[in-house]
């Protein structure tokens, strides 16, 4: 009994790190194939980059906040441009936007989580 316990206990344990991450942390992937990392660039900052394709390497971006919700910037790379953004996760959907006019006019894009 006391180990049976012990043992759940320490899987329990275990499993609380994963648990206090940032949703938006991990890997994404765009319709077109592309896969993004965001991982945690110091406190409530989370940096995106590009794993593979033509712009592998390269920063998407940065975003800060957390509970699901993240205001920042987004890297247009084939324009070479970079938007103000902001991020939502729902279960393993990232809604990832660059926006223009103050936030007013922004394109939305899903990525799935990987």
């Amino acid at each position: 009994m006391k180990k049976t316990l012990f043992a759940i206990m320490a899987l329990t344990l275990s499993a609380a790190p994963a648990l206090t991450a940032e949703p938006i942390i991990g890997t994404w992937k765009r319709t077109s194939g592309t896969i993004i990392e965001y991982k945690n660039c110091g406190g409530d900052d989370y940096c995106g980059t590009v794993l593979n394709g033509e712009f592998k390497g390269k920063s998407i971006g940065k975003m800060t906040g957390k509970d699901s919700s993240y205001k920042g910037t987004v890297n247009k790379l084939d324009e070479g441009k970079t938007y103000s953004g902001k991020a939502s996760v729902s279960d393993n959907t990232l809604s990832l936007a660059g926006c223009v006019a103050g936030g007013l006019i922004c394109k939305t894009e899903k990525l799935t989580r990987q």
